[in-house]
């Protein structure tokens, strides 16, 4: 499958949201999607970090970086930390960097943009309050979908099977 979301819309259009913005595909893994796991920050990413050091179990961390790209709230050390961790997928509402080693990883990562400049590391930031994203509200344990055609969330799982 190389799609995921026209499908999606086609059989769930009135269970999804789609999160509009320049999303931009970084990662590995092309289509993934999971339950959602948030942080908020601002240029600070400790807690991208920590989170993404604890078991994922197939969620997807998104991260409210209020679409600031001055720095990369995710890198290789912590995209790989992730990789091993069992996460399926990181959406950034900012900015990553090491981009040419994101894409060889088996994870999906979506942002809007790369900068080489690393974050100021703090150890600020929410974890697992709701976010907006371009006037869409994410919720902690929202499912998330994502492919090159952008992201969507749901409130519930849906059926993938019929999908087939």
């Amino acid at each position: 499958m190389l799609d995921l979301l026209p499908d999606l819309f086609d059989h769930y259009e009135d269970k999804l949201t789609l999160v509009q913005s320049n999303w931009n595909s970084f990662g590995g893994k092309t289509i993934f999607y999971g339950e959602v796991v948030t942080v908020k920050c601002f240029e600070d990413n400790s807690k991208v970090k920590s989170i993404l050091a604890t078991p994922g179990n197939g969620k997807v961390l998104v991260v409210d970086g209020g679409g600031i790209c001055r720095r990369a709230l995710l890198g290789d050390m912590i995209a790989e930390s992730a990789v091993n961790n069992k996460w399926q997928g990181i959406v950034i509402f900012g900015a990553v960097r090491d981009v040419g080693t994101l894409e060889t990883l088996d994870i999906g990562v979506q942002a809007l943009a790369s900068n080489p400049i690393k974050t100021v590391k703090k150890d600020v930031g929410l974890v697992n309050v709701n976010i907006e994203i371009e006037g869409v509200i994410i919720k902690p344990d929202m499912m998330l979908y994502a492919d090159k055609n952008g992201i969507a969330v749901s409130e519930n799982p849906l059926d993938l099977t019929v999908l087939s």
